[in-house]
């Protein structure tokens, strides 16, 4: 695969998807849904890995496991992708891990990815 040289990829976490692959990628992302005090946020974070069931993200705001938040993000133009694309997915927040020496007192949080998602061309600009 051509795109290789711009992802790394590694076994997903979850023993039900052994077949399946993550892609550790560094993508920015805004994050949208509600917080442990049920209050809305929309929080512009990093990707740090995705796969067809699962995305591993830094996330600032206070969720809880069982949280559903969506996750808007742009997917760049390489070698094999001619155009830019917006990935729209929701999911179901299932591991949350706090990062003591992390800054910002980010979160690591993996989501449950649903089957449904959106993915929309992005118009290119012409400089």
């Amino acid at each position: 695969m051509k795109n290789q040289a711009f992802f790394s990829s590694l076994p997903a976490a979850s023993p039900a998807s052994k077949k399946e692959k993550a892609f550790e990628l560094s993508l920015p992302v805004i994050v949208k849904g509600r917080d442990n005090q049920e209050n809305r946020f929309r929080e512009k974070t990093q990707l740090l890995s995705i796969s067809a069931e699962e995305a591993t993200l830094w996330l600032r705001s206070r969720v809880e496991v069982g949280s559903r938040i969506d996750l808007d993000l742009q997917i760049p133009k390489t070698l094999i992708l001619e155009n830019h694309l917006r990935l729209q997915v929701s999911g179901m927040v299932i591991l949350i891990q706090e990062e003591p020496n992390r800054v910002g007192k980010k979160r690591l949080v993996r989501v449950r990815l649903d089957r449904k998602f959106k993915l929309l061309p992005i118009a290119s600009t012409v400089n």
